[in-house]
Parts: C-alpha cells; sequence; structure tokens
C-alpha cells in the first residue's frame, strides 16, 4: 500500500487517467499496485500513487483516527464523514492538481469502498453515502475500479498481521462486503471491473493490465 504520494517518470501522455484498486482486505491491492504502477510508467506516462484515506498530512492523521484508535467507538456516520474529510483533501492536495497536469492517478481506494464498508456492510444508505461522496470529490470519479475479489476462507489467510478496526468485525461483516462489491459491479459494469485474486500474483497482475487495457486501448497502442 502506497505511504505517500509518489510521481514517477513525466510525459506528454494525454488524456490523463484515475485507476483505483479496491477490494476487501486481503485481497491483495497493496502487492498489486507497485506492478500496475510500473507498468504504467513503462510506457512513459507520469504516474502518481495515493492511499485513501491518507497521502496527506490531514488523511493520515484521520487514518489513525479510523484504522488504528480501538478505544474510539465511531457511529457509522461520523465514521462515513471521517472518511470524507479524508477523501477531500485527497483529492484537492493530490489527485486534481495530478490530472490537471495530464498526471495518471493510481489510488489503493477511493469512494467505492465508503458506499460498500459504510454502507452494503455497515447499514446506511448507498445513495446517500453517493451524494455526500460527490460534494467531498467536487464531483471526480475514477475512470476505472479494479476490485480484487476474494472468497472469505482465502482473504482470512492472507493476512498474517494485526486486525485494523474494519478487519476484525467478523465474517458475517466481511460477506456483506463481497456482496456488495459484486453488486455494485453488476451495476455499472464497464467502469467496475472484477479481478478473480485467488490465482498467483503474476496470474493476478496479468488479470489487472487485461482489464486496464481493455478499459484503455491506448495502452495496447
Amino acid at each position: 500500500m502506497a505511504s505517500e504520494a509518489t510521481v514517477g517518470t513525466v510525459t506528454e501522455m494525454t488524456p490523463p487517467r484515475f485507476i483505483v484498486l479496491d477490494g476487501m482486505d486481503g485481497a491483495g491491492k497493496s502487492s498489486q499496485l507497485g506492478p500496475l504502477v510500473e507498468w504504467l510508467r513503462a510506457s512513459g506516462r507520469e504516474v502518481v500513487t495515493c492511499r485513501d484515506p491518507g497521502s496527506t498530512a490531514v488523511g493520515d492523521a484521520i487514518r489513525a483516527i479510523l484504522l488504528d484508535r480501538h478505544d474510539l467507538c465511531l457511529n457509522p456516520t461520523s465514521e462515513m464523514l471521517l472518511y470524507m474529510a479524508a477523501r477531500a483533501q485527497l483529492v484537492a492536495e493530490v489527485v486534481a492538481p495530478a490530472l490537471a497536469r495530464g498526471a495518471w492517478v493510481v489510488s489503493d481506494r477511493f469512494l467505492l469502498s465508503n458506499i460498500v464498508y459504510q454502507g452494503h456492510a455497515g447499514g446506511l444508505d448507498p445513495a446517500t453515502i453517493r451524494s455526500v461522496g460527490g460534494v467531498a470529490t467536487g464531483g471526480l470519479a475514477p475512470d476505472l475500479v479494479l476490485v480484487l475479489d476474494l472468497d472469505l476462507v482465502t482473504a482470512s489467510r492472507r493476512l498474517d498481521r494485526p486486525l485494523d478496526k474494519l478487519e476484525s468485525r467478523g465474517d458475517a461483516y466481511r460477506q456483506r462486503l463481497r456482496d456488495g462489491y459484486l453488486g455494485e459491479a453488476g451495476a455499472d459494469p464497464e467502469r467496475i471491473r472484477v479481478i478473480d485474486a485467488t490465482g498467483t500474483p503474476n496470474a493476478v497482475t496479468a488479470a489487472v493490465r487485461g482489464a486496464v487495457t481493455s478499459r484503455f486501448p491506448e495502452l495496447a497502442e
């Protein structure tokens, strides 16, 4: 997972694109972000990476409250709004400026995570979250969201570290997460692509590249 905004080689490639890696914890987003970014940079494009929440001083402070402060009990609305505040700062400081100068942006999570985690799994209205998200992002939406999909058993087995607050909510919650991601992808299949993350890292990397090339044919040129 990227810990800060990182800039690659500057080129004049256009148009800029905004790609998001998403999915349940344990699906391998962090492992796939690096190879995707390296591949895009090898094509001569400037690529900026970030994580949501995070990649700004404000976002990192909010991230610590959301994920690491087990002593704080946030109600779902408070939790959702904190994510939105971090995202608003991320867009203003990192994403929008990068796109404005023609760079590609690859983010570890974005608004879809809120819609699924606090909406489908957490009980808030997904439409309300989407509406609030439009305010936080100024209407900026990813050109492509890659959802890395895993069954619960495999995802849990891959989490070989201490769990954060969201990861420790149990299997019923995690099943709602998976169902939410698949439902959102089914409703917007052109922009939200599901990647089978059960294979080897190389197989998943190939699937990610295939989905990105399918969405952006200029990469195959």
